[in-house]
């Protein structure tokens, strides 16, 4: 029995980091035009691209953005409101976690948090942190902002509840692992990490390959991507080949990370009591 009533929950996530992938390691790359470019395609192509590929497939999904990203595009913010998608939160800045003091943590916490509120309507519901590290002060501050979930720890392939301090808290982890983020595969820039470009049907194999295996298992699929990225013409196929191999299974379930949740943790109270 999967997870959910709806089968199999996929998560098809995005990470709309734009020029803060750059500005967040040096600020100074906000003098240097072209790299900022690449950035700027997630917000000016690549994330329309997205929004149409989920329209035509009737998907609504989760995008986690910076809130600097949110406060200097309210347009782009409105067309994914409008196109029925959850906003979470992924910082302010996108400066990593563990370069910041508790302090400095905390107003990221706090900025990112009240440029949601504003866009959206309602509080953040989920969090996935900057190049994936938290420090000793980020998980009490999830319970102190009450989010419902988490998407973070590379530990499993199924979902879980969250300890944090000794004590059961109703967050929900939504794990992933780089093989199911578009960048190990893609990203390349001449001052970032990892360098690299492969072909479109590298991940599309790994992807499909991972599909298979999770949803034999009845477990779920976490999948990260940056619209800068996945949003390439290249590469948008690798996504739509993806949703049709997961749609020819008739009970999967392709939805929002907050809503998925919900469904979700009735069952992992239940096994965790």
């Amino acid at each position: 029995m999967h997870l959910t009533s709806r089968g199999f929950p996929l998560f098809l996530t995005f990470d709309l980091d734009a020029e803060t992938m750059w500005t967040a390691r040096d600020p100074s790359y906000a003098n240097r035009p072209v790299l900022m470019s690449q950035g700027a395609y997630g917000w000016k192509v690549g994330t329309d691209r997205i929004l149409k590929l989920l329209a035509r497939y009737g998907l609504k999904t989760t995008f986690f953005i910076p809130g600097l990203i949110i406060d200097q595009r309210p347009d782009l913010m409105e067309r994914i409101l409008e196109g029925g998608h959850e906003i979470a939160h992924h910082s302010y800045t996108h400066s990593w976690i563990l370069n910041l003091t508790p302090e400095q943590e905390r107003e990221e916490m706090q900025k990112g948090y009240d440029a949601i509120k504003r866009v959206a309507g309602h509080p953040p519901r989920g969090w996935r942190s900057p190049a994936a590290e938290i420090s000793p002060i980020t998980m009490p501050m999830l319970v102190e902002y009450g989010f419902d979930y988490s998407s973070n720890f590379f530990d499993d392939d199924s979902p879980y509840l969250h300890m944090v301090e000794g004590r059961k808290t109703k967050i929900v982890e939504l794990p992933f692992r780089w093989v199911l983020d578009d960048a190990p595969f893609f990203q390349y820039s001449i001052v970032l990490p990892g360098r690299t470009m492969q072909a479109p049907s590298a991940l599309s194999e790994a992807w499909t390959a991972e599909f298979d295996v999770l949803y034999a298992e009845k477990r779920m699929m976490m999948v990260g991507m940056h619209p800068q990225i996945i949003g390439q013409p290249s590469r948008i196929g690798v996504l739509e080949r993806l949703i049709e191999h997961a749609l020819k299974h008739g009970d999967v379930w392709i939805g929002r990370c907050d809503e998925m949740v919900e469904a979700m943790r009735p069952g992992l109270e239940k096994a965790a009591a």
